[in-house]
């Protein structure tokens, strides 16, 4: 495992589509050509060696007509020509033509151009497998540590460095080399290249020399600074003894100018010591950092740490909360969110007032930016869940919110709507003081949304005679005048229009046009709206009047509010008619004016005045409250449905969500405190007096490149395997398809099913969709009957659905050329495909902007609905966003929001409409939202086929 992630990582080079030239002609560019014609072509002559054709013969044209020349540019060629090129024979002994390449690079060595020596000494460490090229060169290394340039000695030290890595022999010196090159050294990359050495191969050295410089570790150079924390984390793994005296060390590095210093000290000192006053201050660093630091990568890179910090030591994080909410002075919004979200975590009892009321400061503070909206929307939902957390702050923080409910534009009075109406769900106490609150705010409300909102609250919650007279007063000047038709068509009448096209607008208009078309200046025939009518212009006039905010709405065509407001009324009236000593005869003009605005809304919604006339379902809804109001003392029921079950429904509501908060955290606590079988025992008699569990680079480094994880069983991968070839073609072939991150790995299986020797053979792979080949196979030669084992990476780049097709070519008996054509390999998308979650509001937020949707109608043979629904989120790796408790119940209707997320970062969103018909088969369709194309098709093909399998098993 070590010598593979040590071997060098060369770069697959896309060739020129054009004819590949001929080693003749590769030839005759490096004889005959002028230096940028030899620079193309042995170019040329390295990207053919790196994709699997050597080009052997060519070593020696090269080294005949390349190397006398001066051009630095083919010098650098060259070194990658003498990296990449084959230096054995077949009998794994050096090629005698390397001597004179050994003569070249020693002469480089020893160049008096300081840059020509450095490269070369660069290129060394390239080629420090290699031993008997760098024997005879040892002697001009070792001179280049003396060298007067810095550049030659700081790569002279990293060329010692690797050489002694591979072959200690050919340097058996080196450490005491090293060590005396270091207390001699005066530059500081040469210094820190000198002490890396001696922390990898000579770690008592590097203590040592640490010991030395121990006071003056603090003035060092940034990047010394890095390698003795590097080294003071390595050496407290085996020697326990320098602890203390390393923590003051890493304590001082704190406060050093270089934030990446101070970031490397903080996460080296928690895992030195658990002392409260080294992790508060390790925690204040990273803060500092995340609030200086100009980069918002590095920003959340620290807060995470800092994060995972404090869930270690979460009791000592108490007095640091504020200087944590000092981050949201950035202006990136994932910089202010993880901010918040730390901050959130560490709000307890004894500081969430001082945390709310920070965050009241910022929502006070002008709106500036782009993302300012979102920010405030950020701000009242952490509002929210302080309130709701700790009720002693509610009270405190609704009027501040209340004061966002009158900007129609903000987006954040949707939230302050919905904390409210929990806020007085959860506190009956503060219900009265709430909906005076917003009794006194209605007048100012001038969006559908959240007057939909705070008309449920008042209708669910208003109790008490004076307050449900305040509501009715209310009511009327965001109404105004009532009738709202008869007032309008005064209006009209005032400003000289037709007091009689109320009901027939379209008849005016053609009496005034004359009847024939009207001719412009221009000689254009004039449109309808050049010449519109007197009248009409004097109705436009009065709809664009300024009027109060519930009737903008209902004449702006919003009757989904006026279906609310029937509602309210409703609620109103019966909850007064119930409430004991209520006179009846104030009972019935709060009904007589109850059914009055709603009978206005009604007339006026079939008139002129509108934008749009009232749809069915609003009439329906806004009849059935007057009918309710009518019949309300003959009909027991009415006050049952509208003053109980609707409270008792948005109840369950909060509850079900209560529940799944609770359940989450038990969640989360279940897998901070899980351990697995073989984890080893702590006891605390015999634990080290010693910090944090230090942090294992290597195994991060391993889990990253996922060595970590676990193996996939047999069957699994039994099911990856996918048939390239037939049985009774000459080669067969399958191939083992794996998906592993971004990259999807093909280990394809050759096997000769022919007595004769394939020769050349190639394995061609082509691409279709997003996905993008890395590495060409190399060329095989196949014996009879003979196995072969070829493996190709494939780059996907998006969440479409790819198709992998290719061919097999290669040379039979008399060299004739033979084809195989490969079966095709689709790609699913569902290996991309993650469920994930969402509030309500982002869902719908989503699924207003994006553009491309597919439609998919529902053909199945399932019969249950709620079967159908688990089959396509089986199907689909779509998490259901609709709460259980909503689809609880016998019912032949189900709708549902489903939602994904795919690792490229692309949302999914589906919404599924479906009803059970009399003869027992599902009819609907799901409907696929997403910001691009090709995932909506490709989650549409894949409910597609899912169908078709039938009812799941």
């Amino acid at each position: 495992m070590s010598n593979a992630a040590e071997a060098p990582c060369y770069t697959v080079v896309v060739e020129d589509g054009s004819e590949t030239p001929t080693v003749a002609d590769l030839r005759n560019g490096l004889q005959k050509g002028s230096d940028d014609v030899k620079c193309e072509t042995l170019r040329k002559i390295i990207v053919s060696t790196i994709n699997g054709n050597p080009q052997p013969t060519l070593l020696m044209p090269v080294i005949q007509y390349c190397m006398p020349s001066k051009s630095k540019q083919l010098k650098k060629l060259l070194h990658f020509y003498w990296e990449v090129c084959p230096k054995y024979d077949e009998q794994g002994k050096l090629k005698q033509e390397m001597i004179l390449v050994v003569n070249a690079i020693r002469n480089d060595l020893q160049h008096p151009n300081e840059y020509i020596r450095g490269a070369t000494l660069r290129f060394l460490q390239k080629i420090s497998r290699d031993a008997e090229l760098l024997e005879p060169l040892i002697p001009i290394v070792r001179s280049c540590l003396e060298h007067r340039h810095a550049y030659v000695r700081k790569n002279a030290v990293f060329a010692v460095y690797t050489i002694y890595r591979e072959y200690e022999n050919l340097i058996p010196d080196a450490p005491e080399l090293i060590h005396t090159f270091l207390a001699a050294e005066s530059d500081a990359t040469c210094k820190r290249n000198a002490f890396v050495f001696l922390a990898n191969c000579a770690m008592p050295r590097a203590v040592e020399y640490v010991s030395q410089v121990y006071d003056q570790i603090s003035g060092l150079d940034e990047l010394l600074q890095m390698a003795i924390i590097d080294v003071v984390r390595l050496d407290c793994k085996t020697d326990e003894k320098h602890r203390p005296r390393w923590i003051r060390c890493i304590f001082e590095l704190l406060g050093a100018p270089s934030h990446a210093v101070q970031y490397e000290a903080a996460t080296t000192l928690t895992s030195l010591t658990q002392n409260a006053a080294a992790v508060k201050a390790a925690a204040s660093t990273m803060i500092n950092l995340v609030v200086k630091e100009s980069d918002n990568n590095v920003k959340l890179i620290v807060l995470d740490r800092l994060d995972s910090l404090r869930a270690r030591h979460g009791h000592l994080f108490d007095s640091l909360i504020m200087d944590v909410l000092q981050v949201l002075s950035s202006a990136d919004i994932e910089v202010r969110r993880k901010a918040i979200a730390i901050a959130l975590s560490m709000t307890s009892s004894r500081n969430v007032e001082d945390v709310v009321l920070f965050f009241k400061k910022q929502l006070q503070r002008p709106a500036e930016g782009d993302g300012a909206a979102e920010y405030r929307t950020l701000l009242i939902q952490s509002i929210h869940v302080c309130a709701v957390r700790f009720s002693e702050v509610a009270a405190g923080v609704v009027g501040a919110l209340l004061e966002f409910l009158g900007d129609s534009s903000n987006p954040a009075a949707l939230d302050v709507v919905a904390f409210v109406r929990e806020v007085v769900e959860k506190f009956p106490a503060l219900r009265p003081d709430i909906c005076s609150t917003l009794i006194t705010t209605l007048g100012e409300v001038r969006s559908g949304k959240v007057a939909r909102g705070v008309l449920w609250i008042l209708g669910e919650y208003v109790d008490g005679e004076d307050t449900v007279a305040a509501a009715f007063a209310a009511l009327r000047r965001s109404i105004g005048e009532v009738p709202i038709l008869a007032s309008e068509q005064r209006v009209l009448e005032e400003a000289g229009g037709d007091a009689e096209d109320g009901d027939a607008p379209k008849e005016a208009a053609p009496a005034q046009t004359g009847g024939k078309p009207r001719v412009l200046a221009d000689g254009t025939y004039a449109t309808e709206s050049a010449f519109t009518s007197a009248p009409s212009a004097r109705l436009e006039s009065v709809k664009a009047a300024t009027k109060p905010p519930l009737r903008a709405l209902i004449l702006g065509g919003d009757f989904y509010t006026g279906t609310v407001l029937a509602s309210m009324l409703t609620k109103l009236v019966l909850r007064y008619a119930g409430m004991p000593g209520a006179e009846q005869a104030q009972a019935d003009l709060y009904r007589a004016e109850a059914m009055l605005i709603m009978a206005s809304v009604v007339r006026v919604g079939q008139s002129k005045f509108v934008t749009q006339p009232i749809d069915e379902d609003s009439l329906e809804r806004i009849m059935s409250c007057v009918q309710s109001l009518g019949e309300m003392a003959a009909v027991a029921e009415v006050k049952e449905a509208f003053l109980e079950d609707t409270r008792a429904a948005y109840g369950k509501m909060v509850a079900a969500q209560e529940r799944k908060v609770a359940e989450k955290r038990r969640e989360e606590r279940r897998a901070e405190d899980a351990v697995q079988v073989d984890d080893v025992i702590q006891f605390r008699q015999f634990s080290k007096k010693g910090g944090d569990e230090a942090i294992d680079y290597d195994e991060d480094v391993g889990r990253a490149t996922g060595a970590g994880e676990l193996r996939e069983d047999f069957i699994s991968n039994l099911s990856r395997i996918t048939q390239l070839t037939g049985f009774s073609d000459p080669i067969y072939a399958e191939a083992y398809v794996k998906v592993q991150g971004f990259d999807i790995l093909l280990d394809v299986l050759l096997v000769n099913q022919t007595g004769d020797t394939m020769q050349n053979l190639c394995l061609d792979f082509a691409t279709l969709g997003d996905l993008k080949l890395v590495e060409r196979p190399s060329v095989f030669t196949v014996a009879p009957h003979g196995f072969q084992s070829v493996k190709a990476t494939i780059k996907v780049s998006s969440t479409e659905t790819g198709v992998i097709f290719g061919s097999i070519l290669w040379e039979g008996p008399a060299l004739a050329e033979q084809a195989v054509i490969l079966n095709d390999i689709h790609i699913d998308i569902m290996d991309y495909i993650k469920p994930a979650h969402c509030t309500e509001q982002q869902f719908r937020a989503m699924w207003t902007e994006f553009e491309w949707e597919n439609r998919v109608n529902v053909s199945t043979a399932v019969s249950d609905p709620r079967e159908y629904l688990k089959h396509i989120m089986s199907s689909t790796n779509m998490a259901c966003l609709t709460p259980e408790g909503a689809m609880s119940g016998d019912c032949d209707f189900l709708s549902a929001n489903l939602y994904a997320r795919s690792l490229f970062g692309e949302d999914a969103l589906a919404n599924l409409s479906i009803e059970r018909t009399e003869a027992g088969t599902i009819t609907g369709h799901v409907r696929i939202r997403s910001k691009t194309q090709g995932i909506a098709l490709s989650l549409g093909d894949r409910i597609t086929m899912a169908q078709k399998d039938g009812k799941p098993a």
